[in-house]
């Protein structure tokens, strides 16, 4: 049966990038021979020391871009010691040219941050220079937050994907530098790609499930990172969370069974279930459990099916796709009908009692051994294989067609 879509807490939050190597200050005068000639703060030199250093933007200024504004760069010597750090803890990688001429950040700055640079050269003898500038970057007219799925120490099923939403839409000439920004990681280590839905919702997998017991972490580093012609990313955080043991369900049309298998070809247990009847087939595909409730107020208007029904407490109810399918107990059919007959309304029926209160049920039994993230996989449905961005079910595109953008 389907019902109405609920919308749901995500979290998002902040968190800081790497540190690069730290410079110890030097001591002179801002007329020290190797000062940058008005772009530093002050800057120090050795004795007779022929290098300079110059940093862009010059010291005080305001309303920095934090893309491609900041640069380092030496004359008559190279550089070796560059060192910046934001106001709000935030420390700046970044890399030195292979002849030592000139240094750049590896990513973008935060906004609204005043950065402090220390930068020194080496000339041929030996002989060092040390320049100091501090800056502010612009303060964004709008910023753009990215909802995500996922919680910080929580457990998912095998097939769980990570979802983000922004708040507004990321503008097509920036989603290559938010997929930059933004990257998923696991141990064990295994290739995570993303793929973006349209211009608002970016998700990420690896080419298959998830091996039992990975860790896994989203690292969202957007501040800083343009998403429109106005808007910036803000936050920057690391969310960390696990994959547990495995377990895929197969809901099969003809057969009228939930077969659970606790690894591949390991059957845990089958159950007698019922799917879409013919006027109401349910979808093919791979889908991922996305919400678990006790019950479930069940409305077929909010699915565009009239007054077909309204039952307002479903019980063990079990979300696959944003438009309504469900896996769920149902106690108004037969016992009979499970296991012989299809007469739900799109969803995967399981036999249950009214409040869910008997543990002993099918569905009761499904629910209480399901996660967030495990997969049920309908086959042999005269209907279509499910979309893939109809919750998060992403599974049913092949890996080449995922990579693809």
């Amino acid at each position: 049966m389907f019902a109405h879509s609920k919308v749901r807490r995500v979290l998002f939050g902040m968190a800081t990038g790497a540190a690069i190597l730290a410079a110890s200050a030097c001591g002179g005068t801002s007329a020290a021979k190797g000062h940058s000639g008005g772009a530093g703060a002050s800057a120090s030199a050795e004795a007779n020391s022929a290098a300079t250093v110059t940093i862009l933007p010059k010291n005080g200024s305001t309303g920095v871009d934090t893309n491609g504004t900041l640069k380092v760069s030496a004359a008559q010597g190279k550089l070796s010691q560059i060192a910046v750090t934001g106001d709000d803890g935030s420390k700046v990688d970044g890399s030195i040219a292979g002849d030592g001429s000139s240094w750049t950040p590896s990513g973008v700055l935060h906004t609204g941050t005043k950065y402090s640079v220390v930068a020194t050269a080496t000339d041929s003898q030996g002989k060092s220079v040390t320049d100091r500038s501090s800056f502010t970057t612009l303060t964004p007219s709008a910023t753009n937050v990215a909802n995500f799925n996922v919680d910080p120490g929580a457990t998912y099923g095998v097939g769980m994907e990570v979802s983000l939403n922004f708040t507004s839409a990321v503008n097509d000439k920036y989603k290559a530098s938010v997929l930059k920004a933004v990257t998923v990681t696991a141990d064990p280590s295994v290739d995570v790609e993303g793929h973006w839905f349209g211009n608002n919702r970016l998700d990420f997998r690896p080419q298959q499930y998830w091996a039992p017991g990975t860790k896994v972490t989203l690292h969202l580093h957007l501040n800083g990172v343009r998403t429109g012609e106005l808007g910036y990313g803000k936050q920057d955080k690391d969310v960390s969370f696990t994959i547990g043991r495995y377990q895929v369900s197969v809901a099969d049309n003809n057969a009228h069974t939930l077969t659970i298998y606790k690894a591949p070809g390991q059957v845990m247990k089958t159950l007698p279930a019922s799917l879409g009847d013919p006027q109401h087939t349910t979808y093919n595909g791979k889908m991922v459990i996305i919400e678990k409730d006790p019950t479930e107020d069940m409305n077929s208007q909010t699915v565009g099916l009239g007054n077909a029904y309204r039952i307002k407490d479903v019980p063990h109810a079990m979300r696959l796709t944003t438009s309504g399918t469900f896996v769920h107990g149902n106690y108004w059919r037969p016992a009979s009908t499970f296991g012989s007959e299809n007469t739900s309304h799109g969803c995967v029926g399981l036999q249950d009692v009214q409040g869910g209160g008997d543990g002993n049920m099918p569905a009761a039994w499904f629910y209480n051994n399901s996660l967030l993230g495990d997969v049920v996989q309908v086959v042999n449905s005269p209907d279509k294989i499910v979309q893939p961005d109809n919750g998060l079910n992403g599974w049913n595109m092949d890996w080449s067609a995922w990579t693809s953008n």
